[in-house]
């Protein structure tokens, strides 16, 4: 038996095994294999942490997106409703001008036709009184107008008491 290959193979495998024993080299692999499962198990949970954050940046950026589509249809919605206020606001105050403006004019036509009367007026009277004037000068001339004067002031004198 001594001489057989097999019996020292076995011997020197169990030798190897009691040295591996002795040595605790299978604690140490155990420690090993624990230690790496350990690190791999960190590793895993922080992969899922920054998973987690990234998603919420991610929702956070879509909700940001989504509110800047929203922000822009606001501003172009306030910019329409201010175009169309100013728009009306031009249109009432050209309208309150051009009414004015209006009425200035006509006023100022009212005055002038007033003005234009009261020249045709008083040429009108000018030339009346002329005329008047001339027609009592002749009729008045001689005798008839001495007697008409005479008339004149004793109606007067009738008159003022």
């Amino acid at each position: 038996m001594t001489q057989m290959a097999e019996f020292w193979v076995a011997v020197a495998f169990g030798v190897f095994v009691l040295i591996l024993l002795y040595y605790r080299v299978p604690n140490l692999v155990a420690k090993s294999l624990d230690d790496r499962a350990e690190a791999i198990r960190k590793e895993l949970d922080e992969a899922r942490r920054l998973r987690e954050e990234a998603q919420t940046l991610l929702a956070d950026y879509q909700k940001r997106h989504r509110n800047v589509g929203q922000e822009a249809d606001a501003i172009v919605e306030q910019a329409r409703r201010e175009a169309e206020a100013f728009a009306h606001e031009t249109r009432v105050s050209l309208k309150d001008t051009l009414e004015r403006r209006t009425k200035q004019a006509e006023d100022k036509i009212a005055r002038a036709e007033t003005q234009a009367v009261d020249e045709v007026r008083a040429a009108a009277i000018d030339v009346a009184m002329a005329a008047a004037e001339r027609i009592l000068r002749e009729k008045t001339a001689g005798a008839s107008g001495a007697s008409l004067i005479d008339q004149s002031i004793r109606d007067l004198k009738g008159r003022l008491n």
